[in-house]
């Protein structure tokens, strides 16, 4: 699977407080959704909607040079269909929901995306 690399320095900062899962959680929420691997996690729709989704940190854990951590993401996703008058595709976003590594550089605020 591919990684995306975004910044995360906020987070960096707050590592160990505790502080830090709230941090993490409002900074990944305003990325722009492209930062995260919504549409390589959809199961039940084709197309990732990226307007809204919501972070849950599951967990985190650092050593001296690397904040390492789960996060959940629920976002929705459309079945793409072919827009007929016949077609039973339903246009109505569904719910979906991935869980995302995160490793976070913990001098720079570097961070990286990968689907778990």
């Amino acid at each position: 699977m591919d990684t995306v690399a975004f910044s995360l320095p906020r987070a960096a900062a707050a590592w160990p407080s505790e502080q830090f899962a709230a941090v993490l959680k409002e900074e990944l929420e305003q990325l722009p959704p492209a930062a995260l691997p919504l549409q390589a996690g959809l199961s039940g729709s084709s197309y990732a909607l990226g307007d809204r989704f919501s972070v849950m940190v599951i967990s985190a854990a650092a050593d001296e040079s690397e904040i390492r951590a789960r996060i959940g993401v629920f976002y929705e996703g459309l079945t793409v269909g072919c827009n007929c008058a016949d077609d039973p595709t339903p246009i109505e976003p569904q719910n979906e929901y991935c869980e995302v590594d995160l490793i976070v550089d913990r001098a720079s605020g570097a961070a990286s995306a990968r689907l778990a």
